[in-house]
């Protein structure tokens, strides 16, 4: 019989707040985490705004010397993963140690190191770089750097399919308890890759809105007039326990997760394929292995990104799975607040969706001011609904057509 796997904790670093509580409270009351850039002089670039976190000490957390040998993504990843460990109630020297595992996902890694010691680089030669340059910017190293704090010597990775890569690190320490390898695992995703390099990179593309005269309501996910995302960093992570491990211990436990899809488009390195195909496939996978109909599914947290086609096609993807039942869906974006996180996005997410199984409560899609006519989805517009939630999947796509969605249950002993 295969193992069960409960959320037994969380723990977030976001732009509407650091920590579980300010970021379900925010989320609930409609909270807007976007702003004009105040990380360096935005003013050479075409978009002007982002969602940075705003009350973030990474000394609260991490020792003092300990956080300067970290990259900003690391630092989120680790404080996120302290909040966790301690909302979860484990008692760190009663585990077994070699069952006790790690899995971060972050889609650019430690880029803040990386321009600035190339700055160094290019300005004082290459003897000035720092010797902590690659550790601190290699991507495995949130994982690393977490598994140093706890002790955690189990599995041990980290997950790099952008957009996707919160939801691939969920779902793949998922799989791995459920098939008995660890007993406990920290998972999640960080990101804090609000630089000016990155900002260009996606500037090029055209990937941001440029509703500079209103940047409140810039992330407009489903609208007629969406026109790009908004830029965001932080870090979500879960514990994730093996069902009869955490009964043991009498922890308390917020959602189960039952399912996990995971598909490639294998069509555009950005842009997803046609009517959401592979969209489609990852939910109907997640929904498979959770062993469930359809219409079992209450809610639906979108990937949702205010991108013309993100939206277009996540829409028709669920619309081919849930057929009739998709107008009963609620479905919301949760990036209208938070902005996106890349790497991240999908780890918050998952807190989201599993409060909101845990609390009976769903969060609205903000900023829903223009409807599409053409996307005809109940999409929470607004505010906050209270409403029985039993099964819920959260999306997340990414750059290289990769899809993740995972499905999560109420826990019902």
């Amino acid at each position: 019989m295969a193992r069960r796997v409960v959320i037994t904790g969380m723990g977030v670093v976001s732009p509407i707040g650091t920590g579980l509580d300010k970021f379900w409270n925010g989320l609930l009351s409609g909270a807007n985490g976007i702003d004009v850039l105040k990380a360096f002089d935005i003013s050479s670039y075409s978009s002007k705004m982002a969602a940075e976190v705003k009350d973030f000490n990474s000394e609260e957390f991490i020792d003092k010397k300990d956080s300067k040998r970290m990259d900003r993504f690391s630092q989120f990843g680790v404080a996120a993963a302290k909040m966790a460990v301690v909302h979860s109630g484990l008692d760190l020297t009663k585990i077994d140690k070699n069952r006790f595992g790690v899995v971060i996902g972050s889609g650019i890694g430690g880029i803040q190191t990386f321009e600035a010691q190339y700055d160094v680089l290019k300005a004082k030669g290459p003897n000035r770089v720092s010797p902590l340059l690659v550790p601190m910017m290699i991507s495995n190293m949130a994982a690393g750097q977490i598994a140093i704090m706890f002790g955690a010597r189990g599995v041990n990775f980290a997950v790099a399919t952008a957009c996707a890569s919160g939801n691939h690190a969920i779902g793949e320490s998922f799989e791995t308890i459920k098939r008995g390898n660890n007993d406990v695992i920290i998972a999640g995703g960080s990101e804090a890759a609000i630089t000016p390099l990155t900002y260009a990179g996606f500037s090029s593309l055209r990937a941001f809105s440029q509703r500079n005269d209103d940047v409140k309501t810039a992330s407009r996910p489903f609208n007629v007039d969406r026109d790009g995302f908004v830029i965001g960093e932080g870090a979500g992570i879960v514990i994730l326990e093996e069902l009869e491990h955490a009964k043991a211990r009498g922890a308390r436990i917020y959602a189960e997760i039952v399912g996990y899809g995971a598909t490639c488009d294998a069509y555009h390195i950005t842009a997803p394929a046609e009517g959401g195909e592979g969209a489609a496939r990852s939910m109907q996978l997640a929904i498979d292995e959770a062993g469930i109909k359809p219409a079992a599914v209450d809610y639906i947290n979108a990937h949702g990104t205010s991108t013309d086609m993100n939206d277009k096609y996540e829409t028709m993807a669920i619309k081919s799975v849930f057929g009739d039942h998709a107008k009963k869906l609620a479905v919301s974006s949760t990036k209208s607040m938070t902005g996106h996180l890349l790497g991240a996005a999908a780890a918050i997410e998952a807190v989201a969706t599993a409060m909101a199984i845990h609390e009976n409560k769903v969060p609205p899609t903000i900023n829903y001011i223009n409807p599409d006519p053409a996307l005809d989805l109940d999409y929470v517009p607004n505010t906050m609904r209270e409403m029985t939630v039993n099964y819920a999947i959260s999306n997340s796509f990414g750059f290289g057509g990769h899809n993740a969605t995972i499905c999560l249950k109420k826990f019902v002993g």
